[in-house]
């Protein structure tokens, strides 16, 4: 038959999956713990099948975790997240593994046979009461993850204050007593006698039926893009950073400050600082560069915009430019909060910046402005670089080891980024999230219930989906 002309694409008709017969093994492994491994977990437990849910740092939560507020809406992250993550540790069909990894999958769609390296906290979480003491009187301290490295935390401490499991974990590469062989101290004072630090890695092996693969991304190094001067210029920021910097939960308690020495003489971001009078938000840093990452990583405009905005709302007299290429403001509400942020005030220069260099205590931008014709130079206060999304360093051998496909790039691949944009090339293996491609929130949430429905389907009906390649459609 002959589909939509308007769409330039004829159709004929065609099957684009096959089942095959299996029986299926009713637990279902989800690879990652953010938003998308978040939302697919719960889908599936809350329909009474059991879950392992696999996560590599010490709390689930991804990325969003971090998060400020959410595009367009300007509503609060963790009002939105910490809840489904409660959620999950609570549901009594989600096994949740923190701090391991996937290791090994063997067998057939339907009866996957998975080895997990879980790898120890050092601390009990059964007895653990979270009292803080061993974090009290810990001595050691290493740059947060939480905070993007903008503020410290101690050897033994809990990620971040929603954090689940909200148990502490002791790291082994910034802690006194694996660098020394001396302290303990926090073994010592645990009230509870929960502090284990010679406990070991395990080893564990389970069986699942599906698997879905959640596994996120990272943001792209700014420090790699060596003109913007990030990692070697005060107050030039990466997102994360800035995520952190106005959040209430962040270093200076939401309030946008400069760095300032601490009595040590350490550059740092703490309430102390001056607040800026004017920041530069630099667009496409890493992404839409064949320097870098030739592709769109989609959130980039929206979350500067929503920078912008935050930074207008909290400093209403500061000056804020926004240098873009193009503004793609593709989703529900976007276009909309594009001409809000416009009609702040906010300074939107259509240009590639080329350059970022010190001009005494402040920040000189070298750029252009196409549609006023001409190059410019601009000193501000504070550069916040809008840093886009890449694949994660281990993705192509987690691809390799589930034995699903991958592009150069290291994205995971879906069989029909139509019919079936969340289904790998291996029937009973599923993708949800990033790990598939640069996406925002509701788009994660959406692929992630669309695959455990899937999921659920094959548990119920004892059936694994193969999908096929439509080759009878052309394209014109």
């Amino acid at each position: 038959m002959t589909g939509n002309n308007n769409r330039g694409v004829l159709f004929k008709e065609h099957s684009d999956y096959q089942f095959i017969d299996a029986k299926v093994n009713s637990n279902t492994l989800v690879i990652g713990g953010g938003i998308a491994g978040i939302q697919a977990s719960l889908e599936v437990a809350n329909a009474g099948y059991q879950v392992y849910l696999v996560e590599k740092s010490g709390t689930i939560g991804g990325h969003m975790a971090m998060f400020d507020k959410t595009f367009p809406t300007l509503d609060c992250a963790a009002c939105i997240l910490t809840p489904k993550m409660v959620e999950v540790g609570q549901n009594p069909n989600i096994k949740l593994m923190t701090l391991s990894e996937v290791k090994e999958v063997r067998g057939a769609p339907g009866n996957f046979k998975v080895k997990i390296e879980m790898k120890t906290r050092r601390v009990d979480i059964a007895t653990c009461i979270g009292c803080g003491i061993c974090t009290e009187k810990c001595p050691a301290r290493a740059p947060s993850e939480f905070d993007a490295g903008i503020s410290q935390r101690k050897a033994i401490y809990i990620p971040f204050p929603q954090a689940v499991p909200n148990k502490y974990l002791v790291d082994k590469d910034s802690c006194t007593y694996f660098k020394t062989g001396k302290c303990r101290v926090c073994e010592k004072v645990c009230p509870a006698g929960s502090v284990k630090l010679d406990d070991k890695d395990s080893e564990i092996e389970i069986e699942v039926g599906n698997i879905i693969v959640a596994t996120g991304f990272k943001p792209f190094d700014p420090a790699r893009a060596e003109q913007f001067g990030y990692g070697r210029y005060k107050n030039v920021l990466a997102p994360l950073q800035f995520e952190r910097l106005i959040n209430a939960s962040g270093p200076t308690a939401g309030q946008i400050k400069m760095q300032t020495q601490d009595k040590k003489g350490k550059w740092v971001y703490s309430t102390d600082g001056n607040e800026p009078e004017s920041v530069a938000i630099i667009h496409c840093v890493g992404s839409r560069d064949h320097n870098y990452n030739k592709h769109c990583s989609r959130v980039c405009c929206m979350y500067s915009l929503k920078f912008a905005h935050l930074i207008k709302e909290k400093l209403p007299n500061a000056e804020v430019f926004e240098y873009y290429i193009d503004m793609r403001a593709f989703g529900k509400g976007y276009e909309e909060f594009y001409q809000r942020i416009k009609e702040e005030g906010v300074h939107i220069i259509r240009g590639r910046t080329a350059k970022v260099e010190e001009a005494g205590n402040r920040l000189k931008i070298r750029s252009e402005d196409i549609l006023a014709g001409k190059l410019i130079e601009q000193n501000v206060d504070m550069v916040i670089l809008s840093a886009g999304l890449e694949p994660r360093e281990n993705a192509k051998n987690i691809a390799g080891m589930l034995d699903v496909s991958s592009d150069e790039t290291g994205w995971l691949t879906e069989v029909n980024d139509k019919s079936a944009p969340f289904v790998s090339n291996r029937p009973g293996i599923y993708l949800a999230g990033t790990c598939q491609g640069p996406k925002d929130i509701p788009d994660s949430v959406a692929q992630a219930s669309a695959a455990a429905a899937v999921v659920l389907q094959s548990i119920g009906s004892g059936k694994i989906k193969k999908y096929v390649a439509d080759t009878t459609a052309t394209s014109l």
